[in-house]
C-alpha cells in the first residue's frame, strides 16, 4: 500500500533533506554570513584595505611631501589638509594611509608565515606523538629562549636591512605559539571516534591530518590568527620606535602613534592614527569571533 504524505510533511521532508545534504563548508558559511558583527568587521576591514591600497594614488598630497609653510596645521579644508599636518608639514591623511598600508602588510605577511609554519609543525608533532613530538617541541622550547630583538637584529645583520625581511622575521617568531596551540588540539582530536574510524578504514596519516584533523582546528586557528595580526602590528611598531623597523620617509600606524605621543600638544597627530588602529583591531576581533563561531564544531 502506497502512503501519500501531506503537503506540510513533504515540505518538512524536503527541508530535512536539504539540511542533511549541506556540506560542512556550506553550513559554516551560512553561520558566518548570519553573524552581523563579523560581517561588519569584514566590511570595515575591506574599506580600510581599499583606502590603504588605492588612497595614496588618488590623494593629492604625497606622504613624504614637506610643506614648510604649513607646519603643525590642524584639520582644515584649506589645501585639502583634512586631518592637519605633522611637525614637518606633511599631510596627515597621506601619512595615515601609508601607515595603514604598511601595518596591514606586516600583519598579513607575518601572520601568513606563522600560520603556515605553526600549523604544519604543530599538526605533525601532535599526530606523530612519542619521540617525534618530544623532539619537535624541544626545538620550539629552545627557539622560545631566543630573545625576539636578538633574532631580528641577527636577520638584519646577516641579510641586510629590508622591510620584507623584517616581516618574515616577525612571522618566524610568532609561529611557535601557533604550533603549541595546534599540537594541543591535535593530541585531543587524534583519539576521537571519527579519526579512529578513518584510520580503521585505511586512510593514510597525511589524509587523516588534512581531511580530519585540520578542518576541526579551523576555530582556534582562526581566532589565533586574528589575535596574531594585532600582535605583529604592535611588534613592528616597537621595532620602528627603536630604529629597526620602518624608516623615514615610510611610516606605519605604530610609528605615527609614537610621533604623536611625543607631540601631544598637537592632538590630531596622535588621535588620528590611534583611532585608525583601534578600528582595525576591533574589526579583526569581530572577524575572529565570527570565524570561531562558524567553524567550531562544538557550536553546531
Amino acid at each position: 500500500m502506497t502512503m501519500i504524505a501531506a503537503p506540510g510533511q513533504n515540505a518538512e521532508l524536503l527541508n530535512r533533506a536539504a539540511v542533511k545534504g549541506r556540506s560542512l563548508w556550506d553550513d559554516s558559511l551560512r553561520r558566518l554570513l548570519a553573524n552581523k558583527a563579523a560581517m561588519a568587521g569584514f566590511i570595515v576591514l575591506g574599506v580600510l584595505t581599499l583606502i590603504a591600497v588605492i588612497g595614496p594614488f588618488v590623494w593629492p598630497h604625497p606622504f613624504d611631501m614637506q610643506y614648510q609653510d604649513r607646519l603643525r596645521i590642524g584639520p582644515t579644508l584649506e589645501n585639502m589638509h583634512w586631518l592637519g599636518t605633522d611637525i614637518y608639514g606633511r599631510d596627515m591623511v597621506a601619512r595615515v594611509m601609508t601607515g595603514l598600508q604598511i601595518s596591514l602588510a606586516v600583519g598579513l605577511i607575518a601572520t601568513l608565515v606563522s600560520l603556515i609554519i605553526g600549523v604544519a609543525w604543530g599538526a605533525v608533532a601532535g599526530f606523530a606523538g612519542g619521540r617525534v613530538d618530544q623532539f619537535m617541541m624541544r626545538i620550539v622550547d629552545v627557539l622560545y629562549a631566543v630573545p625576539f630583538i636578538f633574532f631580528v637584529i641577527l636577520v638584519t645583520v646577516v641579510f641586510g636591512r629590508s622591510i620584507f625581511l623584517i616581516f618574515l622575521a616577525i612571522g618566524a617568531v610568532e609561529w611557535m605559539t601557533m604550533a603549541r596551540i595546534v599540537r594541543g588540539q591535535t593530541l585531543m582530536l587524534k583519539h576521537k571516534e571519527f579519526v579512529e574510524a578513518a584510520r580503521a578504514a585505511g586512510v593514510k596519516p597525511i589524509g587523516l591530518i588534512v581531511r580530519h584533523i585540520l578542518p576541526n582546528l579551523l576555530g582556534p586557528v582562526a581566532v589565533y590568527v586574528t589575535l596574531t595580526m594585532p600582535v605583529v602590528i604592535l611588534q613592528e611598531s616597537f621595532l620602528s620606535f627603536i630604529g629597526l623597523g620602518v624608516n623615514e620617509p615610510l611610516t606605519s600606524l605604530g610609528r605615527l602613534i609614537s610621533e604623536g605621543q611625543r607631540e601631544f600638544s598637537y592632538p590630531w597627530m596622535l588621535f588620528v592614527p590611534a583611532i585608525t588602529m583601534v578600528i582595525t583591531l576591533f574589526s579583526l576581533n569581530f572577524i575572529g569571533d565570527g570565524l570561531r563561531d562558524a567553524f567550531d564544531p562544538k557550536d553546531r
